[in-house]
């Protein structure tokens, strides 16, 4: 018999369609709209494959509702959705996206501290709302970003991608993570500091640490308060990292030249956020990875999890 799978999100017929020779296949038919999460506790009552997107939390909750629940694959590399403890204690897989991000999302960071550090988004606008009307000198003047210190916190992958672009610029690096990475500090010359000193230094700092215990909240109104008055800040790891209260408070105050944000707490991020009524926060709706070649490949890395669990096979990209 065909194990029965059920996927949170509307994907692209010619993904999904293969996977019915090992699948009965049920799923949410929305593409933009996340399922209500009662519509999702009775969809999981039967199903031994979960297919979820970070949107989609799995918790002791949803694992009550899903008692034949053996394999959740998730699309992302990060997993803060899913409560990896709880599934191991069950027996139950999880398997997740690594790899395949990682330039894109290195691509996009160094374009979102482009674009906040020389206040393009802004520009763009001053130029469609007609108020471009002559040039001078310190017209939308913005901040250089070669030669300049950046800051990175969390090297994994994606942290290190980062900071091979940021050598493309001349940039002094400076990294803080759970573990130092000797080779990569001999290969390019990045420098472990520790996480005071690394954004008592910065020009800019940039946030690619995975989410967890030991980092929610992470930078709050004195980790803030360290950062020099006119650095830049930038995350695009996870929401909840920075507290979002003190940096509204801390820009406030004038302290901190911008912020560029891909992620929220809370997503999506209420457009009545305090954050968003401040002119030098650039706001974007978590797109680090969203190049068709990289969702594509992330979808289909789940596909190949999904091909070989249905095959009787172990998942490739198993989290546990």
């Amino acid at each position: 018999m065909k194990k029965k799978l059920f996927i949170t999100r509307k994907f692209p017929t010619h993904i999904v369609e293969p996977l019915k020779e090992y699948y009965d296949i049920e799923q949410w038919e929305e593409e933009e709209i996340v399922i209500p999460r009662e519509k999702l506790l009775a969809a999981v009552a039967d199903c031994e494959v979960l297919w979820v997107t970070l949107a989609d939390q799995v918790d002791e909750e949803l694992l009550l509702h899903a008692p034949n629940l053996k394999l959740v694959t998730n699309l992302a590399v990060g997993f803060n959705n899913i409560d990896i403890k709880a599934l191991r204690k069950r027996g139950i897989m999880a398997t997740n996206t690594p790899g395949v991000l990682t330039n894109t999302t290195a691509d996009f960071v160094m374009g979102l501290l482009l674009a906040t550090a020389r206040r393009i988004p802004e520009s763009e606008r001053y130029l469609r709302e007609g108020k471009w009307k002559s040039w001078y000198p310190m017209q939308l003047v913005g901040k250089d970003v070669s030669g300049a210190t950046i800051g990175i916190i969390g090297m994994g992958r994606i942290g290190q991608a980062v900071a091979r672009r940021a050598k493309g610029f001349d940039m002094k690096i400076l990294y803080n993570n759970r573990r130092r990475r000797h080779e990569a500090e001999e290969m390019y010359g990045f420098e472990y500091v520790s996480l005071e000193d690394l954004l008592q230094q910065s020009d800019y700092v940039v946030i690619m640490t995975p989410y967890n215990n030991d980092t929610v909240g992470l930078i709050g109104a004195e980790e803030l308060a360290l950062m020099k008055d006119d650095a830049v800040l930038i995350n695009a790891s996870r929401g909840g990292i920075i507290d979002e209260n003190a940096l509204y408070e801390t820009l406030k105050s004038g302290k901190l030249w911008a912020v560029g944000l891909d992620v929220f707490e809370h997503e999506p991020i209420a457009l009545d956020h305090p954050l968003l009524t401040l002119p030098n926060v650039l706001a974007l709706p978590h797109i680090g990875s969203a190049s068709l070649q990289t969702r594509t490949a992330m979808l289909m890395l789940n596909v190949k999890a999904l091909t070989a669990f249905g095959q009787g096979k172990a998942p490739s990209n198993r989290i546990d």
